[in-house]
């Protein structure tokens, strides 16, 4: 299974939310700390592929999920038996 991609800071209430809703089903997961990392907002634009106001911004794979909202929906309805 391709592994979560969490780009987020530290003090984000939704950064913490995303990475335990990982942790709780024992998905793997990558948690990029944006500004341990130097990591830009204009940085993460080109990563996403569109403009960024908010963190977290999580990937699976490849495939771009959006925030923590975004990875509810998701795990709920794409990996219902994950």
């Amino acid at each position: 299974m391709n592994r979560f991609t969490v780009f987020g800071r530290p003090g984000c209430g939704f950064c913490v939310r995303a990475k335990q809703l990982l942790e709780d089903k024992q998905l793997p997961f990558r948690y990029i700390d944006i500004h341990a990392e130097g990591i830009s907002k204009a940085d993460l634009e080109k990563t996403v592929g569109k403009p960024v106001e908010t963190v977290p911004q999580i990937f699976h794979g490849q495939k771009y999920i959006g925030g923590c909202t975004d990875l509810e929906a998701y795990l709920r309805d794409e990996l219902v038996d994950a």
